[in-house]
């Protein structure tokens, strides 16, 4: 079967082809709005979902094309039903539903968490990888959630760890607003704490943990910032940023301490993690916070130590993108999971 993957569940429009068959991607593109909501610091849903209206359908011309394909061709389609803003998430469902309406096609609503979870399966060549055993941990994190998931097979997943407030990456967006930094932060973070050699010159608090507690939770690391750039001088609460305050020294200081501080905290829930699960052959980590070399390298490091297994997606597909929404629906369409016409999106 052919699975045509739509993602729109944030401010990117992803569209991919999946192939059972041959157990690979025929094509994926993405149009990404970066550069539309950089000026505000993150994303507006309004711009979003407007945009993705402009754009869906080029998109789909342009994978069809890549893959040397008619929509004709086209089994079954795959859309993200949720979470994530409801304009965008309606988009790419009304797209979906009207392809697989009018050419009497298959649908499948796809999870977005479970989406990100699996899409380490397909390697920098979008073929299928088999070198990932069950059952594994599952590291997930983004600037909307950041989880832990043991996965004992495809489609199959618990969920035993999750932020009670903030994700990492909405703390790197947030703390690089502060800084002058653009949008997303999280590149530029990591780019000034390299410069920095990953010190922790700040000391911000790292979450305290209770029992066997193994939850996330960045919102008191912002409030940390926040006011340690207060004492500095940098920041004042009711104006915000002292612009002729944040030198390129602070911007370094900052960054480094905030990213060692995340890294800290990922790899102590992920030892907790292990240790509570030792059936798990490793770890995964998924998501667009996963882009970042440093916590992979911190990761990789625990894995070493604990003699786990260490992957993570391919950059590519770090991010929103259609090609994990196709890749999970190849499986469940195997399966004959399919979803009806009715189908609603999911905010939460």
């Amino acid at each position: 079967m052919k699975i045509l993957g739509i993602e729109t569940s944030c401010d990117e429009t992803g569209i991919a082809i999946y192939d059972t068959e041959q157990q690979k991607l025929l094509s994926h593109a993405l149009f990404s709005q970066i550069k539309l909501h950089e000026c505000y610091g993150g994303v507006v849903p309004e711009i979003a979902s407007r945009s993705q209206l402009e754009k869906i359908g080029i998109v789909t011309e342009q994978t069809l094309a890549q893959a040397s394909i008619n929509l004709s061709d086209i089994n079954t389609v795959a859309v993200t039903s949720g979470p994530g803003l409801v304009g965008s998430l309606l988009v790419g469902m009304c797209f979906a539903k009207g392809i697989a309406w009018a050419g009497n096609k298959k649908l499948i609503g796809i999870n977005h968490h479970e989406a990100h979870l699996f899409s380490v399966f397909l390697d920098n060549q979008g073929n299928k990888r088999s070198d990932i055993n069950f059952p594994f941990i599952a590291l997930s994190a983004s600037g909307g959630h950041t989880t832990l998931y043991v996965v004992s097979d495809f489609g199959q997943y618990e969920l035993i760890g999750q932020t009670l407030d903030d994700a990492a990456g909405e703390a790197f967006d947030k703390v690089a607003k502060v800084l002058g930094l653009a949008y997303p932060g999280g590149a530029y973070i990591e780019r000034y704490a390299k410069e920095n050699n990953f010190c922790d010159s700040c000391h911000y608090p790292r979450t305290k943990k209770i029992g066997e507690d193994i939850n996330f939770s960045f919102s008191g690391i912002k409030t940390a910032v926040l006011y340690d750039l207060v004492r500095k001088d940098a920041y004042d609460l009711a104006t915000g940023p002292i612009t002729k305050n944040i030198t390129e020294e602070l911007r370094r200081e900052v960054s480094s301490s905030l990213l060692v501080c995340v890294g800290d905290i990922f790899c102590t829930n992920v030892v907790r993690a292990l240790s509570k699960y030792p059936q798990a052959k490793g770890l995964a980590f998924v998501g667009g916070v996963a882009c970042n070399q440093y916590l992979r390298d911190r990761l990789t490091t625990i894995c070493n130590k604990t003699k786990k297994h260490f992957w993570v997606s391919a950059p590519a597909f770090c991010t929103d993108n259609g090609a994990m929404i196709a890749f999970v629906g190849g499986y469940k369409a195997e399966k004959e999971q399919f979803s009806s016409l009715d189908l609603d999106v999911q905010r939460i």
